[in-house]
């Protein structure tokens, strides 16, 4: 909240005391985008998370700005329509993706349809500058608690002590029915320390002891985690005992401090004598700190898998239907431009781009959104024209901005809120641009692209629908599968078969998030996914199998005849839903 009210709110005043208001406004809306995608974690992750989508937020302002003043309204339109179709295809790639997305194409559309005298590039710089500022202010202020500790890895030794937690929580689970949710939230608390320790350096020499330290406790967890999981799998219960060292673990992670004497667990059968021989393994890493540290054991996507997420059928599809959202709301938007509807605001950009949040599967369900978007958007306009007439301008619509900014943080929570907060903020700075009261055609705008986004969003697609759900399932297949012959192999490399096994959770973990937004929509598109919640829990049985024989053969060396039959049973399983999965998993 503090670095948002530090945002959006000078940028703007610094662009109105300057004379180049304008380019204020824009500087303030990236810090705006970039606010909205700024989340807990760690420092170096968020250079990621917030510059990826500034940077395609000022391509998109470049390409608008040039190509809104050389061409007229229908080739304008399939260009921000093809623009929409690239986007679409990038979002399914990933979050970052997803952000990167949305940024190019709202940015477009404000560079296509905003009256400026600034040329394009000035006006990239200036977006560019407002996103860079909110960054800044992310690396350079002190989170809470980062000044007790190592100001450097604030969010990453939080993200690493939750994982140690995560699987002492997982002991006391074991045997118990809570134990499955508990396996999906040390799954979370993995994904969460991977993405913490893989921003890029900020420093010139990256490789201090602290940091090598911090990677090496990191790499640690990952065998407690594969014996936890095979504990859970065995499904009998264990001491209170086995789970005091993990948690002794996670508490000298949080204090940057030694471990002192970790209590050993029972070594009565083979996931028992893991669990202590990874303890163990913890202890040492805890204690070194130059020479031996591991880097972070977990295998990065690269561009390949980028271009094949962004290509395959989940990418196209929705590809599609943003390109059709996109492009249809900027045709009516222009078609309108001229008419009384619109009157003397200028501002028909804002059709497309509310089609593009709506339109972003990621946000909830189809309907929802629809309905927080108008709800919100409602609500927003009313608050704001009750501020506009009694704030003196422009001091008192700078001010508004910066409280508007400061609740973003909090109102990213719930969508309808988001939107409340985002046309208050809109709103203020568009009339500090020197526009005119536009409450009541922001309203009449929304609910228009609201309707083409309900009407789109329903449309039969070329075809199977559910294509992201069948894609994020298919990875999750594949990552299983390379996961199971892996160990099967019997390798006898570990940090291999840990990469693997946390890219087979990883996939899984998504393909579930990508099945709950698809079930919680209308059920007209709800029934494209039907039993694909199914098929995810048979892979996730056989993750766990393959964890729990991973674990047996490097105690024992042979499987017994109940992992070799589960494994059968799952294997035929996933041979008959051949139809989600595809054929690497039922080989």
């Amino acid at each position: 909240m503090t670095r948002g009210a530090l945002a959006a709110g000078p940028l703007l005043l610094a662009g109105v005391l300057s004379g180049r208001t304008p380019l204020g406004v824009l500087a303030a809306i990236a810090a705006m985008l970039a606010g909205i995608n700024d989340r807990p974690g760690s420092r170096r992750a968020s250079v990621r998370r917030l510059g990826v989508p500034a940077l395609a937020g000022a391509l998109g302002l470049l390409v608008g700005t040039y190509t809104g003043q050389v061409l007229s309204a229908v080739p304008l339109t399939l260009l921000l329509t093809v623009l929409g179709l690239a986007a679409g295809g990038i979002s399914a790639v990933g979050p970052v993706a997803s952000a990167a997305g949305t940024q190019l194409l709202v940015a477009s559309a404000i560079g296509a349809g905003m009256p400026a005298a600034e040329s394009g590039w000035q006006r990239a710089l200036a977006f560019l500058a407002g996103a860079g500022w909110l960054l800044l202010l992310r690396l350079a202020l002190p989170t809470p608690g980062s000044l007790a500790g190592d100001f450097r890895f604030d969010g990453e030794r939080k993200a690493v002590a939750d994982v140690y937690d995560a699987v002492a929580a997982l002991l006391d689970a074991v045997g118990t029915e809570t134990a499955t949710a508990r396996r999906a939230a040390l799954t979370a608390a993995l994904d969460h320390a991977q993405d913490a320790l893989a921003g890029p350096r900020l420093r010139r020499y990256a490789g201090s002891a602290a940091e090598r330290r911090l990677h090496a406790q990191y790499a640690a967890a990952l065998p407690l985690a594969e014996a936890a999981t095979a504990l859970a799998w065995v499904g009998e219960p264990v001491s209170a005992r086995a789970a005091e060292g993990p948690r002794r673990l996670a508490a000298a992670v949080r204090g940057n401090t030694g471990t002192g004497p970790l209590p050993a667990p029972t070594r009565s059968a083979p996931a028992l004598r893991a669990l202590d021989e990874a303890l163990l393994r913890a202890a040492e890493a805890f204690d070194r700190t130059e020479d031996g540290a591991h880097r972070l054991l977990a295998r990065r996507r690269g561009a390949r898998d980028a271009v094949r997420a962004a290509l395959g059928t989940g990418g196209r599809e929705y590809g599609l239907r943003v390109a059709l959202c996109f492009g249809a709301s900027a045709a009516v938007a222009q078609a309108l431009h001229h008419t009384r509807w619109y009157g003397q605001h200028q501002h028909w950009y804002w059709l497309p781009a509310t089609a593009v949040f709506l339109v972003k599967p990621d946000l909830g369900p189809l309907a929802s959104r629809v309905l927080s978007r108008a709800a919100g958007t409602v609500l927003g306009a009313l608050v704001f024209a009750g501020f506009a007439a009694v704030l003196p301008r422009p001091e008192g619509l700078i001010v508004l901005v910066a409280v508007c900014g400061a609740l973003i943080p909090v109102a990213t929570r719930n969508f309808a809120a988001l939107t409340t907060v985002v046309t208050v903020l809109v709103l203020a700075l568009v009339m500090v641009g020197g526009e005119s009261q536009a409450s009541a055609s922001r309203i009449g705008e929304t609910l228009l692209a609201c309707a083409i986004v309900l009407v789109v969003g329903h449309l039969p697609m070329p075809g199977e629908r559910g294509g992201g759900v069948r894609a994020r399932l298919a990875a999750a297949a594949g990552a299983a599968h390379a996961y199971l012959v892996h160990v099967l192999s019997e390798s006898g490399d570990r940090s291999e078969r840990w990469a693997l096994r946390r890219e087979a959770y990883r996939t899984l973990a998504e393909a579930r998030a990508a099945i709950a937004l698809a079930a919680a929509e209308l059920p007209a598109l709800a029934r494209h996914t039907e039993g694909t919640d199914a098929v995810a829990a048979v892979l996730e049985r056989l993750v766990d199998t393959t964890t729990a024989c991973a674990v047996h053969l490097d105690d024992t060396g042979h499987l017994t005849p109940r992992h070799t039959r589960q494994l059968q049973e799952l294997l035929d399983e996933l041979k008959q839903r051949q139809e989600w999965v595809g054929p690497p998993a039922a080989a």
